[in-house]
């Protein structure tokens, strides 16, 4: 029987273990039964192996090398503190400890250094997800939560009695400002039901640390649960959806579980985790375990071989379990780093590009003709195809509308597609689309702007753990130094920010591009009225720009607008505008002294004011041998005064001698062009310069004006081209204008990847209007107003310049459209990566081939995650019959998901950075072909076929139709898919061997997704 001191030894034993254990199943999210998405439902299918290494073989191996129980708690009890330190609510923060509250940072000797929480870390969670998760009843309603307050903790305090949680809203008005600073009053409900949708707005709000999520959504359940009983369409959110844990679990409960967890979880993976933790775990144990402040205490050789043995047991123990957080999080680096398939792509085209064929199929289309009434408001019914193309050449056409083969015939029709291409639309988180653009674009963009969320109330990043500003610079950083690769040597990025990021904004982009090509940070006044504040009104924003290279970087001057014109040059003369500017200098360096040759008197004629110089000997004898002849000036003075002129020297306004602001053979010239004039009263007599207008201004520091003002500019621009849109405060047209027109030149290209509601493409198409430029975009935007906003937008400016509720307006030019291709892409989300991903046991369990258990945990540690995934992310296998492969894509942000084709062609395109020249899709026929340069210069050809439709001998007579033979080809290379029989060695009649490049398709593909 134990005694009572052994018994508290066995209780704190058992409960150092079930601690330690309880934290390590949190860490390994294997708690959570219920979720069903995402990384979730991976570690759920492998719970049992996972429990077993935790509860089974981890205590095993402990009490294996630590016979000593006491010892062996110990171990437990320093374990637990570890991991505890270093997790925090999915995410594992740098935190490294000197003593208590004292931390430390990497430090490398640096003069500044830029160090943020989340620093080392991928910011991967959507915003989307946070307002805008929807789900379909069975019924076909549709059930939408929706967040409506980011309660955030003031100063970004730690507020360590309290945590974050979604909460069901409570009645309320919300008062918000808008662009002018006028009070918008808005009710706010807990339920909404407007017409077949029920909306649920939560709020996400600081309550106590000891409240749980779990009892809120029983709360929103209760509360939802009255509202379906009192209207029965919705009585389906209560269908059973049991778990093993939760027999009694229903539809509504299912979905806030999902909401909840994914909006509280997950929003970070470490970018090294097994370092990172490998090396906090050995300098936690060499400054909390070895005890080196007490080293020089007395101590005996088995208190210190109890020690060594304590520390090689911890280690050994806490390496094993990073080994299997390592393999978690750099399975989910893996994923998110995984170029993203395209799952969607379709044109914008204008009639101009079409054939009449082509656009008498558009006019059949009745998708089509709606489409053109409700954005252009063109009645196209009856119309006869010759004079439609005649009358509406800038009319857009939208493939998405049309079956593949009208798109296919399209593509087919236009040479050079990429270079004839204008703009590229992406629907997508930013990150994914910049990471899938890095082949295509590498080096080739010349303005990168952007306008990213601003952290306040209004765009507010939902941040956990109390790092707000840490989140928001892990968005930014990745992205910006993503997009860095593709910037051009000469190219500059612009950054608009308000006060609230800008110093960090300043900072971080200094660490990314270096402090040395910082070029300016500029503010704007972009509401002149000013938003009221607790101290200031809030008037200005601000602008950073960065070069790529500051010695290689090319900006350009802006353009004066016609009023600026006319207030700095107000006189005209035969069309051209001008200035008079005296010709005596101001200033610095003003004086004789100077500039000793720029002192000579012009002659004017008393009668005429017409100018004259004196005779170059004259002139030269002002100023000999470094020394004013001011005798000689006195004399040429009284000679033309007595001949009828006035003789006029640059002398000051306080009597000293001074100089012309040119020389005397640049005065001659100036008398002989009319450049110089004199303006007298017979007093005094001025020479004057006329200055013709420049068109072009150095841009200033300070930009200010009507033309800045988001309001009249963006809001309401906006809402002119699209009335009653919900988009918040789009920046003026004007502002993003300059701020390309000074990074780019009329032909370069421009990318944007907080896209918005388009602004950006807007301003390219505006300034292509006016230079007739071919300036080209790049627009990135994940938000659900990719096609209710920002694709319409960009639809109706290319069709007419000028807008009024809705309705293109003509000037002076009519509509003023313009000729434009447009692409438009959709891709794979992160989370339809995760939820496509399948792990697939071994055919034989490892227990069952005999294989030891530290061979079994060497496989669960290191290998599991990528073993038993393989085939699922990308299986070459299904590219026989690549025109069928097919994904499960989200249809709406809840996750809920159904079977999608996947634009193989288009995703290989973008993986080897091709630049588009033929298309040639018949895949209806089993085969799609595409020509186009790679970026090493190399012209290839890329062959897709359903090989169950086209064999060898179809291959051959194909290949043989395009002249595409070894030896005989005008490629330099050859990707197909599948197995062929090309022949790749061919002798000519003078016996020399010519080879032909042929690569296969899937390895070239597997390597480069993952690559």
């Amino acid at each position: 029987m134990l005694n009572s001191t052994a018994q508290h030894s066995t209780a704190q034993h058992s409960t150092a273990l079930a601690q330690l254990i309880t934290k390590l199943k949190e860490i390994f999210q294997i708690n959570q039964a219920d979720l069903d998405f995402g990384i979730y439902r991976i570690l759920n299918s492998r719970s049992t192996e996972i429990n077993q290494f935790l509860e089974h073989n981890l205590p095993k191996k402990i009490r294996a090398t630590i016979q000593d129980f006491n010892q062996e708690t110990v171990v437990y009890n320093h374990l637990y503190t570890f991991f505890s330190r270093y997790y925090d609510n999915g995410d594992f923060i740098s935190q490294r400890r000197y003593k208590n509250d004292t931390y430390a940072i990497p430090y490398s000797g640096e003069e500044v250094m830029l160090h943020w929480a989340n620093k080392d870390q991928y910011y991967t969670k959507s915003g989307e997800n946070f307002s805008n998760y929807a789900f379909h009843l069975p019924n076909g309603k549709k059930v939408q939560f929706r967040l409506i307050e980011a309660d955030t903790a003031k100063d970004n305090r730690k507020d360590n009695d309290q945590t974050r949680l979604f909460v069901l809203a409570e009645p309320q008005i919300k008062i918000e400002l808008d662009e002018n600073g006028d009070e918008i009053q808005t009710d706010i409900l807990p339920i909404e039901e407007l017409g077949d949708k029920l909306i649920v707005h939560f709020e996400y709000k600081a309550v106590n640390k000891k409240e749980k999520q779990a009892d809120y959504i029983d709360q929103a359940v209760t509360f939802l649960q009255k509202f379906a009983f009192q209207h029965q369409d919705f009585l389906q959110l209560f269908d059973l959806v049991p778990t093993e844990k939760d027999q009694s679990r229903t539809l509504v409960k299912k979905h806030l579980q999902d909401y909840t967890t994914k909006n509280t979880a997950d929003y970070f993976i470490h970018k090294n985790l097994g370092k990172f933790l490998n090396q906090e775990l050995d300098f936690y144990i060499k400054n909390e375990v070895m005890n080196l402040d007490d080293i020089q205490q007395e101590t005996t050789f088995s208190s210190i071989e109890q020690n060594l043995n304590l520390i090689k047991t911890l280690k050994t123990i806490g390496q094993e379990i990073i080994a299997f957080l390592a393999q978690l999080e750099d399975f989910q680096k893996k994923l998110w780093l995984k170029k993203k398939f395209v799952t969607g792509c379709h044109y914008l085209i204008t009639l101009d590009h079409l054939s009449e064929d082509l656009i008498e199929q558009t006019l059949q289309n009745p998708k089509q003709l709606e489409q053109w009434k409700a954005l252009f408001n063109v009645d196209a019914s009856g119309a006869i195809v010759s004079e439609f193309c005649k009358n509406q050449p800038h009319l857009v056409v939208d493939t998405s509308l049309f079956d593949a083969v009208f798109q296919a015939k399209v593509l087919s029709e236009i040479e050079n597609l990429d270079e004839q291409t204008d703009g590229l639309l992406i629907h997508s988180d930013n990150f994914q689309a910049l990471n899938l653009l890095q082949e295509r674009y590498k080096e080739q963009v010349k303005c990168i702007y952007i306008d990213p969320p601003y952290n306040t109330n209004a765009s507010e990043i939902i941040y956990k753990n109390g790092y707000k500003h840490s989140s928001w610079m892990s968005l930014l950083e990745t992205r910006i130094m993503i997009s860095k690769n593709l910037l051009s040597e000469q190219g500059l990025i612009a950054i608009a920010i308000d006060g609230l990021e800008f110093s960090n904004l300043e900072i971080l982009s200094k660490e990314i591009f270096g402090k040395d090509n910082f070029i300016n940070s500029l503010s704007v006044q972009h509401n002149p009225k000013g938003r009221e504040k607790e101290f200031f009104a809030d008037s200005h924003e601000y602008m950073i720009f960065i070069s790529k290279d500051r010695n290689k970087a090319e900006t350009n001057r802006l353009l004066l607008t016609s009023d600026e014109l006319d207030r700095k040059y107000p006189k005209k003369e035969n069309g051209k505008q001008y200035r008079e500017l005296p010709l005596r200098r101001s200033g610095s360096e003003a004086q004789r002294k100077d500039r000793p040759y720029m002192y000579f008197p012009f002659l004017v004629n008393k009668e005429t004011l017409q100018l004259n110089l004196l005779p170059e000997e004259e002139y030269k004898k002002i100023f000999v041998n470094s020394i004013f002849n001011d005798k000689y000036v006195e004399e040429l003075k009284n000679k033309y005064e007595n001949e009828g002129f006035y003789f006029v020297l640059p002398i000051r306004s306080n009597g000293s001698e001074g100089r012309w602001r040119w020389g005397y053979s640049s005065c001659i010239e100036g008398i002989n062009n009319r450049y110089l004039f004199a303006k007298s009263d017979g007093n005094n007599t001025v020479i004057y310069q006329k200055d013709y207008a420049d068109n072009t201004v150095l841009p200033k520091s300070f930009w200010f004006g009507e033309r800045y003002d988001a309001s009249t500019k963006g809001t309401n621009l906006l809402k002119s081209i699209i009335p009653n849109n919900k988009f918040d405060y789009p920046k003026s047209i004007y502002l993003v204008e300059d701020a390309i027109s000074i990074s780019a030149s009329n032909n370069h290209l421009i990318l944007d990847y907080f896209a918005g509601s388009g602004t950006t493409a807007h301003a390219v198409i505006n300034l292509n209007r006016e230079d007739n430029g071919k300036r080209k975009y790049i627009l990135v935007e994940q938000g659900e107003y990719f096609d209710t906003v920002l694709k319409p937008r960009i639809q109706k400016v290319i069709y007419s310049e000028k807008w009024k509720d809705g309705k293109p307006e003509q000037g002076d030019k009519g509509y003023n459209g313009v000729s434009q291709i447009v692409k438009v892409l959709k891709l794979e989300s992160y989370e339809d990566t995760l939820n496509n991903l399948e792990l697939r046991k071994p055919v034989q369990d490892l227990a069952d081939l005999g294989l030891s258990e530290n061979v079994q945990n060497d496989y669960l540690l290191h290998y599991m995650l990528d073993v038993e995934s393989k085939g699922s992310l990308l299986n070459t296998q299904d590219f026989q019959k690549p025109f069928d492969y097919q994904l499960n894509i989200a249809t709406t942000s809840a996750g809920a998901y159904q079977p999608q084709h996947i634009d193989l062609v288009e995703t290989f395109n973008y993986l080897i950075g091709l630049r588009v020249e033929q298309f040639d899709d018949k895949r209806e026929k089993g085969i799609v072909s595409v020509i186009g340069k790679l970026p090493n210069g190399e012209k290839a050809f890329i062959l897709w076929r359903d090989m169950e439709k086209i064999g060898y001998d179809e291959l051959n007579r194909y290949l043989d139709s395009r002249s595409i033979k070894a030896g005989d080809s005008e490629f330099d290379l050859i990707y197909i898919n599948g197995d062929h029989n090309i022949p790749t060695v061919f002798a000519d009649n003078d016996d020399i061997v010519k080879t032909l490049k042929v690569r296969s398709i899937e390895s070239e593909f597997l390597e480069r997704m993952f690559g």
